[in-house]
């Protein structure tokens, strides 16, 4: 806005209006023109320009919001001026026709402006617009350092031509620089599809289907176990599929062709133990006039990991049902018991829920670690975390990261969560001054190594042992029962609940 400001300063209104016209300042821009270098096509018409008007200074202009800048100059030392001084930018208000001024010490536009009264002592201007898109861009024009008459029709008509071919000239330059970009910009597009292609494992081909040529990157033959090439046939291209895979492979692939335009497959190739599998994906990209594809592209990849995965998935689907099984059974009696020790259908969704959470943290630790352990020390901090504040944290813990077990994981999960759920509603949490201390080490040698968990409320309300046994405290004893020679004890001692639970340690340390 202030760059607006500063030009209008200098300009009549009318002027200004035509200077900051969006299309002609769009279309400025879009030829990225401004300050490149020097052209000699330009120099030769400004030259043409000069000879025809017979004037020792011709420009090239282009006229942006606070300077005209000059693409070609001859007989001026500097390379721009702002446009509050420019006489282009009245050429450019003025229309498409010729402006000429024939004394401007003697017109009242220009008797004040520095390039009168200064070491330019420019009396004489004529100037047509150069247009581009159907925008005044800037000018070709010329000037002299003392008044001259007014030029013949003639004269001003081959100004005007030249200007047309300049305006033609930037079109052209724009338009084969942009190419040049382009074909730029694909090269690097090929370079990297390449190397996309390399990084991914990814071999790609196309195949002619009436000559049942395909034409491919090395990596095709590598993945069939073929010579190295860069032409094959499809038919030595099948004869390397597994002959368990061949009939699925052909009627997959010729189903998915009077279908569709795109096949996906995978099969087995011969000569890999264990097996290689490879995937194919394929796409129609042209017909004949029956509608019978000629041309397809596609790519193959090796896909022998993700199947060797798959196995992997489905030895852990198995456990995986074995651990749902224990998993129902643990949830049906959490909800009976809560039912039973619940005074209201609120209070049991309310800590059902809860206690369905904390089993569920534990439950997805052990899948994305496809239950194999979780390490101690991430279960505690998930578990607590709802019961505690980052900024002023109240729940310490310490101790060496050790490996739980899936069945010790799920226990423990469910005991830490009703003892922080009974801190904040009775405990230490209850009180901004109370807090809790929980440890675990490791006990005994290799064979007979064991973990014990210590949590230690203080700083909370008076303890009393309650009147009547919870499910909460039953939960937190029975919750191992599962794990062989666990122990639990829980005590509600004045200063704040203690609790110390041991068990096998089975995993190694991390």
């Amino acid at each position: 806005m202030n760059s607006r400001v500063e030009t209008a300063a200098g300009l009549p209104a009318e002027v200004a209006r035509a200077v900051h016209d969006e299309h002609r300042l769009a279309v400025l821009h879009w030829l990225e023109m401004l300050d490149t270098a020097a052209d000699p096509d330009f120099d030769r018409i400004g030259g043409f320009a000069a000879a025809v008007m017979r004037a020792p200074i011709a420009l090239v202009t282009l006229v942006d919001l606070d300077r005209q800048w000059f693409k070609s100059c001859s007989g001026m030392e500097e390379t721009q001026i702002t446009t509050a001084i420019s006489f282009c930018a009245h050429a450019i208000a003025a229309g498409d026709e010729p402006m000429v001024v024939t004394d401007a010490a003697a017109d009242q536009r220009f008797h004040a402006n520095p390039l009168v009264t200064g070491k330019h002592h420019v009396r004489f201007y004529a100037g047509v617009p150069i247009i581009v898109a159907g925008a005044r861009i800037g000018t070709l024009c010329v000037m002299h350092r003392k008044p001259c008459a007014h030029p013949s029709r003639s004269k001003l008509d081959q100004l005007k031509t030249l200007a047309g071919l300049a305006g033609s000239l930037f079109t052209l330059k724009h338009a084969t620089r942009t190419g040049a970009v382009a074909e730029a910009a694909l090269a690097r597009e090929e370079k990297r599809r390449a190397v996309a292609l390399d990084a991914a494992s990814l071999a790609s081909w196309a195949w002619d289907v009436r000559t049942d040529v395909i034409d491919c990157d090395v990596r095709l033959p590598e993945l069939f176990n073929l010579p190295r090439s860069t032409r094959l046939r499809a038919r030595d291209v099948l004869t390397a599929i597994d002959p368990r895979d061949v009939h699925q492979t052909e009627t997959s692939f010729r189903d998915a062709l009077t279908g569709s335009d795109d096949y996906f497959g995978e099969y087995r190739v011969n000569g890999f133990h264990p097996p290689r599998w490879v995937a194919t994906r394929g796409r129609v990209i042209e017909c004949d006039g029956e509608g019978k594809p000629t041309l397809i592209f596609g790519v193959n990849y090796d896909i022998s990991e993700r199947k060797l995965g798959d196995e992997r998935q489905r030895l852990l689907l198995r456990e995986l049902n074995h651990r749902v099984k224990n998993t129902l059974a643990t949830v049906q009696a959490v909800a009976t018991q809560t039912v039973r020790h619940a005074r209201q259908p609120s209070e049991f969704l309310k800590a059902f829920s809860a206690r369905l959470q904390a089993l569920g943290i534990a439950h997805g630790l052990l899948s994305d670690r496809e239950w194999r352990g979780i390490g101690i020390r991430e279960l505690v901090q998930i578990e607590i975390r709802p019961f505690d504040n980052a900024a002023q944290p109240r729940l310490a813990i310490s101790g060496a990261d050790l490996l739980l077990s899936p069945d010790q994981a799920v226990g423990l999960g469910l005991i830490l969560h009703e003892l922080a759920s009974n801190a904040l509603q009775y405990g230490s949490l209850s009180v901004a001054s109370g807090k809790v201390d929980l440890d675990w080490k490791a006990q005994g040698k290799n064979g007979d190594r064991r973990l014990v968990f210590t949590w230690r409320e203080s700083g909370g309300p008076e303890v009393a042992p309650p009147e009547r046994q919870g499910f909460g405290s039953i939960l937190i004893r029975r919750s191992l029962a599962k794990v062989i020679s666990s122990e639990v004890t829980h005590e509600f001692r004045r200063d704040g609940v203690f609790a110390e639970i041991s068990m096998p340690l089975e995993y190694l340390s991390r």
